[in-house]
């Protein structure tokens, strides 16, 4: 079974497909993302202009377009992020990524820009969930409920990172809200899709894998697997522990290795729009 991980940061400005490719065989996966470094408007460390960070992102792809798909970290107060989007997609980004690290998902000029996206046709990622940076108000920015209001925007498909720890009560029922209203209006309701990325503690992570599953919202077609790990330093430990971790859960909860084959790989080559 092909593994792609749909959480992968680029961390420096130096990128080494190649290194990143045999590190991801050795913990047993194929291929998956590459999300830019931070934007310059972006809380953290290290940071780059746009051209600077989008070349240096389709520079991690090089060579294994089909399987390592670059993704550009946006933020909705760079100068004209709109017509950055435009940009990008003919440059060959595969995906965007934001972080609400000063701004709410539902602020005026947030919303702009992920309709600038969704027009594209191309997904976006989130985080969502606690965030630890150093903020006091960072958590309330990352509330999964502030993404109901992502239903004023047609068409878009995105997911949220981590569930949502520790609200990923929340963020099951956010989903079981936007899966609700696609039944009525399937070709323009957003589509969202759930980044099992930990953020979720193992003491936390059977208790969120068995309500995704027995919940009823029947979201086998729409979760994906993510580490959050650096491509420049991609570990094989950490990402084989998790995997291992999560199909014990899959096997005490009797996950069929088709759902498995979904969760693995399916979904995140219809989320990139691969397949």
């Amino acid at each position: 079974m092909k593994i792609y991980d749909m959480h992968v940061h680029a961390e420096t400005c130096i990128a080494e497909p190649n290194k990143l490719i045999e590190n991801m065989e050795k913990a047993g996966v194929y291929g998956g993302t590459v999300i830019s470094v931070r934007p310059e408007e972006s809380y953290g460390r290290f940071k780059l202009n746009y051209e600077e960070r989008i070349k240096n992102v389709i520079d991690w792809t090089k060579g294994y377009e089909d399987r390592l798909f670059p993704v550009l970290w946006i933020h909705p107060r760079e100068e004209n992020a709109i017509e950055k989007v435009k940009d990008a997609v003919d440059k060959g980004i595969s995906a965007f990524k934001m972080i609400c690290d000063n701004y709410y998902v539902y602020d005026d000029i947030s919303m702009k820009l992920i309709e600038a996206i969704a027009k594209t046709g191309k997904p976006l990622m989130f985080h969502s969930g606690i965030l630890w940076i150093g903020k006091a108000i960072a958590a309330d920015y990352n509330r999964p409920a502030n993404w109901e209001h992502l239903l004023e925007i047609p068409n878009i498909r995105f997911s949220l990172a981590h569930c949502s720890w520790p609200w990923y009560d929340e963020c099951i029922a956010i989903y079981g809200r936007m899966e609700a209203a696609r039944r009525f209006d399937p070709q323009s309701t957003p589509d969202m899709y759930l980044d099992l990325t930990p953020g979720t503690p193992k003491i936390y992570r059977e208790d969120l894998l068995n309500k995704l599953f027995n919940i009823g919202y029947n979201p086998m077609s729409k979760m994906m697997f993510g580490s959050d790990m650096g491509a420049n330093d991609y570990e094989l430990g950490p990402v084989k522990d998790w995997i291992d971790y999560d199909n014990a859960i899959y096997d005490k909860l009797g996950v069929a290795d088709d759902i498995r084959k979904k969760i693995y790989a399916d979904n995140f080559l219809t989320f990139i729009g691969a397949k």
